[in-house]
């Protein structure tokens, strides 16, 4: 099997090829096919300028949910009389969570509008200040006193993030469209250039806030509630079962022919997911029933144990492989796996474009959802609001990200059980294939 390296499919900020087994027939047929007629679709797709940004904004925001999920942790903390020790401390304890959760759309509009002005040869910070700027302003209540204007602060965590990534978008879409028709202002060259690229924003920001201006407080249009209706049967569809199968079909599927399947999809759901743990926080510190199942961790920690597709069960049951190959591949792959990077096994056996493993790999982030999916219904264990690293280690993710709950670590232990039932067949099938093929390759000579 002849193998083109890919990058890493953890890593959601790289690009990817694909692998091209050296088969006859039907497979290279197949292959071919799909070189030619979608891969090129959807690398454009996952290579596209606005949805790089979002991925970025996205991920950029990664450590302040994680900050404030600790503080979470420390003031939920599953424990016997926890709640009472707590009690005296609980307001300050809750206000990294605010500074966090509480303000993330206006971190998500400035990340995402650092990183299109940075791609579009902007000045990035004067990008991102102009978009974050125009945010603010419609987040703004008018009240019956000409003084009595505030933020709505709702708007301004979770339930403001899709308006903050259309803002981010159409604001320094705009600012390029100004700087390259050259309807800006210049200052002499020999200026400092702090002045230079403020007075060169100076014609687009007026244009940014007076539109904005007229459309929010003139019309009087709740941008707010406009977005969010034109997203709702999005977002209601990932926190059902259908919906989020559908998802992990397609991140696996994509993977299983080379295409980076979190890339392609992460820049359309991220927010989403994002949203749901805002709202989990939320309710946790409200003392409410969490709403949202699929939120941030439900499938980075759930559904990827030891990596996409669990792959960490495949390396367990070749460890001791009969094939030389696959027992050297398992034994280095499964120390990255224990931090969820399945690098080395996703490129050595390899899993993508080769149906034996293909099948198995989709298949068990299907199982892993749909269980998980109803254990969590159910209320067998806790729905997840707390952020963690991707990279944290199976079983004390699904621990920490559920805040305390053993039974989420123990679901953990089966889930790679699980994974292993469902990859073992497979495995020896591709174990006796390998040796078939390595007999007579020897009995040739």
């Amino acid at each position: 099997m002849r193998v083109v390296r890919v990058d890493c499919p953890h890593d959601r900020t790289r690009t990817f090829s694909a692998f091209h087994p050296v088969q006859g027939g039907y497979l290279n047929r197949a292959t071919a096919l799909l070189n030619k007629h979608i891969v090129p679709a959807l690398t454009v797709l996952s290579e596209n300028t606005y949805l790089s940004a979002i991925r970025a904004g996205m991920v950029s925001v990664v450590p302040l949910t994680i900050i404030g999920g600790l503080f979470i942790i420390v003031s939920f903390l599953p424990v016997t009389g926890w709640d009472k020790i707590v009690a005296p401390y609980l307001q300050l304890l809750q206000v990294p969570v605010t500074a966090t959760f509480g303000l993330l759309s206006v971190f998500v509009c400035f990340a995402i509008g650092y990183d299109l002005g940075k791609q579009f040869k902007q000045e990035a910070i004067v990008s991102a200040s102009m978009a974050t700027v125009v945010f603010l302003m419609i987040q703004l209540k008018l009240g019956e006193k000409p003084e009595d204007i505030s933020f709505s602060m709702d708007s301004l965590g979770s339930k403001g993030l899709f308006t903050a990534v259309i803002i981010a978008l159409v604001s320094v879409r705009i600012q390029k469209f100004f700087t390259d028709k050259n309807f800006v202002i210049k200052m002499p060259e020999n200026v400092p250039p702090v002045v230079y690229e403020s007075f060169l924003s100076l014609s687009p920001l007026f244009f940014l806030v007076l539109v904005f201006w007229v459309i929010r407080f003139v019309l009087g249009v709740d941008i707010d509630h406009l977005v969010t209706t034109a997203f709702k049967p999005l977002v209601f569809a990932l926190n059902t079962l259908p919906g989020i199968l559908v998802y992990a079909f397609l991140v696996t599927m994509l993977w299983s022919v080379g295409i980076n399947g979190d890339n392609a999809m992460d820049a359309i759901v991220a927010p989403i997911f994002l949203q749901f743990l805002a709202a989990n926080v939320e309710a946790t510190a409200a003392h409410q029933p969490l709403p949202f199942i699929t939120a941030v961790g439900f499938f980075t920690i759930f559904v990827n144990v030891g990596g996409t597709g669990a792959t960490i069960a495949l390396a367990l049951i070749m460890l001791n492989s009969k094939e030389p190959g696959y027992r050297k591949v398992s034994r280095l792959s499964l120390p990255t796996q224990i931090f969820q990077i399945n690098e080395p096994i996703f490129f050595g056996f390899p899993i993508v474009l080769n149906p034996i493993f293909m099948i198995p790999y989709i298949l068990n982030a299907l199982i892993l959802t749909t269980s998980t999916y109803l254990l969590m219904q159910w209320g067998v264990i806790h729905k997840p609001f707390v952020n963690v690293p991707w990279t944290t280690p199976p079983i004390i993710g699904h621990y920490l990200v559920t805040g305390g709950d053993w039974k989420a670590a123990v679901w953990g232990v089966l889930s790679i059980l699980i994974a292993m039932v469902v990859y073992y067949p497979f495995a020896k099938a591709a174990e006796r294939q390998r040796l078939k093929a390595e007999a007579e390759g020897k009995a040739h000579e």
